[in-house]
């Protein structure tokens, strides 16, 4: 396991920065950040994407289902000093009474760990307030590391790029082999079954009627900078133009969306 991943303060600060620098700006490109609008993170973790929004006074909403990771979030977002926080430890499908309350709705880097799309995109768009946007961002999945394997314990098969590609049956042997645990295998397999192209993610924008408000695929994600000191690069427009090519290159898509009503 990559060091940042069992360092949670280190891992919230990392989230922060990279939420300040990029996926801000990214978003005012169209929805500007203002005081008091609402923002709702699904599959918030620690928080750490939120804290920038908390800083200019928005009104955060954060949904994710780990208890524990609500409880970090508490921890770390009250100590921003806005009290205008909402955590809440739940299904995103169940909290209906959320429904019509945001201005900005944020899913970075979860649509690759939910199993039925079809459901998410469907309802995601109930959260909204008219003329609401929806921030989403994923890696695709074959993308060097698109199976999430840098949560593997082994500190070989954590910096292993592709081998999430191979057949189930392997990919759960090599696991295994090196000893990760249960619960961690459990997560890559269901990854392995839910993870989603660029060309698969506009599917579904096609099929539930959203419209593409701003998109921007990465070459080296913007989060790479703090992690690894890498300088973000937006992927060049013709490999970008390819269908499937495109996936191999794609550390990050960052897509605003709004429903076209």
């Amino acid at each position: 396991m990559q060091e940042r991943h069992s360092d949670g303060k280190r891992y919230f600060r990392e989230l922060a920065y990279t939420s300040e620098k990029y996926l801000l700006p990214f978003i005012e490109g169209v929805c500007p950040i203002v005081p008091g609008m609402r923002v709702l993170e699904i599959g918030c973790g620690m928080g750490g994407n939120l804290a920038p929004f908390v800083q200019r006074g928005c009104r955060v909403t954060g949904v994710d289902l780990g208890k524990d990771r609500i409880e970090n979030a508490a921890l770390m977002l009250q100590a921003e000093g806005n009290p205008d926080i909402e955590l809440i430890a739940a299904d995103i499908f169940t909290v209906n009474h959320l429904q019509h309350c945001f201005d900005l709705v944020i899913v970075h880097d979860v649509i690759e760990h939910i199993p039925d799309k079809d459901r998410f995109f469907k309802s995601v768009r109930d959260f909204l307030k008219p003329g609401g946007v929806l921030f989403m961002a994923f890696p695709a999945w074959q993308m060097p590391f698109g199976g999430h394997q840098q949560i593997c314990r082994s500190r070989l098969l954590s910096h292993l790029p592709f081998f999430h590609l191979l057949p189930r049956f392997m990919y759960k042997g090599i696991l295994t082999l090196f000893h990760e645990s249960e619960s961690t295998v459990n997560e890559l397999l269901s990854i392995k079954e839910c993870g989603i192209s660029v060309g698969q993610f506009r599917c579904y924008l096609k099929k539930y009627n959203y419209e593409v408000c701003k998109e921007r695929l990465y070459f080296i994600n913007p989060h790479y900078e703090i992690k690894f000191h890498l300088r973000p690069r937006v992927l060049s427009p013709f490999i970008a133009g390819l269908p499937y090519i495109r996936n191999f290159f794609c550390t990050s898509a960052f897509f605003l969306i709004r429903d076209k009503g």
